[in-house]
């Protein structure tokens, strides 16, 4: 079995590398429709991707699975606050009120930016040495994170907390790059274009420029 973000392993809806008997099909169909979402959505294929999210909600509602569908929307409020996009969560926190899974809602408490609230050890360990880092250290703590959504997500998180620093924008767009997940690169690269500006860098300005005209380029011919 191929290697599987920390994001999608934290939902455990495949044995990401364990042994024991297959799952049920239900199982496995969400957890190929949520990763097929995932990929699209980092590309920008909005419609594509929501419609691979349905089908994996629609996997694990028709099996009365309640805490694994709201597993589902805590991935999809993930990828979407990688790519810097404001989603408060409110889908998985209406599932998860009744009986809320202990790991989970240390998750959702990350993304929904309450740190000081976390229990640190429920999270992916990816995640906790950038909440226990002291503010003005967690940037540098970024380098540290190997898997790269895991590194976009912190990234953007510290950006929503305002605790991001130049080198923050510099790392995300860069591992948005190497992954060629488009849609964080866009924002990332517009971010350091409005930086350039207000420094008044016109070399870099003109670096950046090359670079979101050849995305936004693609952007269109992939939509046509």
């Amino acid at each position: 079995m191929k290697r599987l973000p920390v994001i999608l392993c934290m939902v455990l809806l495949t044995a990401c590398g364990s042994g024991g008997p297959p799952p049920p099909d239900w199982k496995t169909d969400a957890a190929d429709s949520i990763e097929r979402y995932q990929k699209h959505a980092l590309l920008g294929e909005n419609t594509l991707a929501e419609r691979y999210f349905q089908q994996a909600i629609t996997a694990t509602g028709g099996a009365g699975r309640v805490t694994d569908t709201a597993r589902l929307w805590l991935v999809h409020c993930a990828t979407r606050r990688a790519m810097l996009i404001d989603d408060p969560c409110a889908e998985y926190a209406e599932l998860a009120r009744i009986d809320p899974d202990a790991a989970d809602q240390a998750y959702y408490l990350f993304l929904t930016l309450r740190w000081g609230a976390i229990d640190i050890d429920l999270l992916p360990k990816q995640h906790r040495e950038l909440v226990r880092a002291p503010a003005d250290v967690r940037p540098s703590q970024l380098a540290n994170v190997d898997d790269p959504l895991a590194q976009l997500l912190g990234a953007s998180l510290l950006v929503m907390r305002l605790e991001a620093d130049a080198a923050t924008l510099t790392l995300a767009t860069e591992t948005a790059s190497s992954q060629g997940w488009r849609r964080p690169l866009l924002t990332y690269l517009k971010l350091q274009e409005a930086q350039a500006k207000s420094q008044g860098d016109t070399a870099q300005l003109e670096r950046l420029a090359q670079r979101i005209e050849l995305i936004e380029r693609n952007f269109t011919k992939d939509h046509k």
